[in-house]
């Protein structure tokens, strides 16, 4: 209905159409509340209280009374709650037919994404025409937009991380593959970095294969590059560079005394039986050991290559054994050594 005075609203079509409605009285006590400000007072209720208690005014407050005031500075008003988030408002007022009664339309302004957030509001908590909706799915739709890229970012640097682990790494034993190796090497030798080399061959592996199958070789491989890894520092290299071929690389250790005994314990340790489906699986191990203060200009080709002579003269010796390189090992008949080392692994 209508008359002169204006159209008359009950509270309840007021909060429908203005959900963040304050009504106050001449005396600046609030009279009626929406309920999306209802709501973001909690536990205290404003009705009853006088405006100043539960707002405060982000510039200086009028001296003249707040209904006054709406009509003399231009019917806006500029508030922030009196809580732990201050959170800032605008307030659109007009005094009321009767003059002894203000009403003030809230709005949180640009500050709407955060109060969403922290007093738990919902699109419904506004008013249908408010262009806070409309702002509030824009926001939702750039969160849900970052979401997913962000997961995407996510599973795409997953990928690249596993595809970069995959490229470095055998992939039977996870350890570091020839490829790895060979940067490692090129590292060390160009910082001209002390380090040892060992070349370290499985002995009777074959026989496990033949006998057990080529699963419980597998199940061997890994668990010499376990026993490998753990008899290494986090700053060494252990790779597996052929079926059962390692080298491990020991970043300035040179110490012959310390790499005999740790070249003595890794075959010690692989000498125990390994366990495959109730099956004993049983093998050994031949190193050759070098070292880069043995060369007036390390090589990591030729360091390579007297490891490996290194190593068939520890086949030579009877297997299960280390040999430290000495120069003129590489002279020794290698087509021989190696078919006595294919003989021994028959």
């Amino acid at each position: 209905m209508s008359d002169k005075a204006g159209i008359r609203l009950t509270y309840e079509a007021l909060d429908h159409m203005m959900p963040m409605n304050v009504v106050v009285n001449l005396e600046e006590r609030i009279v009626h509340v929406g309920p999306t400000i209802a709501k973001v007072c909690g536990e205290r209720d404003p009705v009853g209280r006088n405006f100043f208690e539960i707002f405060e005014a982000r510039r200086q407050r009028p001296r003249a009374n707040l209904l006054d005031a709406c009509v003399r500075y231009g019917r806006k008003i500029y508030i922030r709650l009196r809580d732990e988030y201050r959170t800032s408002l605008v307030g659109t007022a007009t005094v009321l037919p009767d003059g002894r009664t203000g009403l003030i339309n809230m709005s949180f302004g640009i500050a709407v994404v955060d109060a969403v957030q922290r007093y738990g509001l919902a699109g419904s908590d506004f008013a249908a025409s408010d262009l806070t909706l409309e702002l509030l799915y824009l926001v939702e739709a750039n969160s849900g937009a970052q979401r997913e890229s962000s997961a995407l970012t996510r599973r795409l640097f997953g990928a690249k991380r596993a595809a970069e682990k995959d490229a470095a790494s055998d992939m039977l034993t996870g350890l570091k593959n020839r490829r790895v190796l060979d940067q490692v090497l090129e590292k060390m030798t160009a910082r001209n970095a002390p380090f040892a080399l060992m070349h370290l061959d499985l002995d009777f592996f074959k026989a496990v294969n033949d006998r057990l199958g080529h699963a419980a070789g597998d199940a061997v491989l890994k668990e010499v590059a376990r026993i490998l890894t753990e008899e290494t520092r986090s700053q060494d290299t252990v790779a597996r560079v052929g079926g059962d071929e390692f080298v491990l690389v020991f970043d300035r250790l040179t110490d012959r005394d310390k790499l005999a005994r740790i070249a003595a314990r890794m075959i010690e340790r692989l000498e125990e039986p390994i366990l495959f489906k109730g099956e004993e699986a049983r093998i050994s191990a031949s190193i050759g050991i070098v070292t880069s203060p043995a060369y007036d200009h390390p090589d990591a080709a030729q360091m390579m290559e007297d490891a490996d002579a290194a190593l068939y003269v520890s086949k030579q010796r009877g297997r299960a054994c280390h040999t430290f390189y000495e120069p003129g090992m590489e002279n020794e008949d290698r087509d021989a050594l190696a078919e006595e080392a294919r003989q021994a692994r028959a």
